[in-house]
């Protein structure tokens, strides 16, 4: 498959002297044509600065940035086969919806009756059929989303770049969005590039994970194995809940100088049958999961458990065994 973007050695850094930030730092990256990859990290680690570097919003001080092939490190955002859609949809609230999508098609010079034909195009592919006339005030939050999505999609860029789109949106609204946003990139084909800091979106939605800390990528790989096979400690308590041993007690609970120990791979069982015994501190109920936390002479380990297998949690301060398979520990390095 084609390469959609390639960065290699990119690094950009704020300032000079004492009080220069490197945002990003050698960062060497490919993305696939076609692909749904997602940049994930904390605030602060770059992700965004990555983002804006590929879109030309703000240029690299070191490396280069190649989209489909072609150099454009320092093109301008205009030359770039490339479009935005940004957390807070920077809709034109004078326009109407139908103007705001058809936006970018006035700009090139497409006539009107085009233009107007293709913006109700893209409203009925985000779901927004008949809503040309109105304006951005008279809409919800999902749907002026699904706007600035459509405005973004309609010149038919190579890549789609998302920052953090679905940060403004509640919880329903937001799950909404991820299922149709999934849809919508299989749908048409493009290259998405989305920038995330929910774990959950970013395990859910990608076909590629790029896990940013600090200006670095710390591992890049497809959910299941950032999920599972973590490349540093950064990347295990940053992706899921983990228990994280290392010294001692890493060494005496899984045979390792370091390790991760997931919660849901950890199993309730009676002491005689038990790899380890521990005293139950508290007992927290999320709804499709129960989690303890257990002290296992000194080491807390959290423990989640399935409700209707363990419908009755054991109280603070009861005693309780744990076993674990052995593929469920996972060795880390000490970074």
């Amino acid at each position: 498959m084609a390469v959609a973007v390639a960065l290699e050695g990119v690094s950009c850094q704020f300032g000079s002297g004492a009080q220069a930030v490197r945002a990003v730092d050698g960062v060497d990256l490919v993305i696939e044509g076609g692909e749904f990859f997602t940049l994930l990290g904390p605030s602060g680690s770059g992700k965004t600065t990555c983002l804006r570097m590929i879109g030309g919003f703000t240029l690299p001080t070191a490396g280069r940035i190649r989209i489909g092939g072609q150099d454009v490190t320092l093109e301008p955002p205009y030359a770039r086969p490339v479009n935005t859609v940004f957390q807070d949809y920077a809709l034109f609230p004078h326009m109407s919806i139908r103007d705001n999508v058809a936006y970018g098609l006035m700009v090139q010079g497409v006539d009107k009756a085009e233009r107007h034909r293709r913006a109700e195009e893209m409203l009925a592919l985000v779901r927004l059929p008949g809503v040309g006339e109105r304006r951005p005030g008279q809409l919800s939050g999902g749907q002026r989303q699904r706007v600035a999505l459509a405005r973004a999609l309609i010149n038919r860029p190579q890549v789609l770049l998302l920052d953090e789109p679905l940060g403004a949106l509640d919880l329903k609204l937001r799950e909404q969005m991820q299922t149709e946003l999934k849809a919508l990139q299989r749908q048409l084909g493009i290259t998405f590039l989305f920038i995330t800091h929910d774990q959950h979106e970013a395990l859910s939605m990608s076909d590629r994970i790029g896990v940013f800390n600090n200006g670095r990528l710390e591992q890049v790989g497809a959910p299941a194995a950032i999920y599972n096979q973590p490349a540093t400690r950064f990347v295990a308590e940053f992706v899921g809940a983990a228990n994280v041993l290392d010294g001692q007690r890493a060494q005496a609970l899984t045979g390792l100088p370091s390790a991760m120990l997931r919660p849901e791979r950890i199993h309730l069982v009676d002491e005689a049958g038990s790899q380890v015994q521990g005293t139950v501190v508290d007992a927290m109920y999320f709804g499709a999961f129960s989690r303890l936390r257990v002290d296992c002479g000194g080491e807390a380990l959290a423990v989640d458990l399935n409700p209707e297998q363990h419908p009755m949690l054991p109280a603070p301060g009861t005693r309780v065994g744990l076993r674990w398979a052995a593929d469920a520990v996972h060795p880390l390095g000490l970074r």
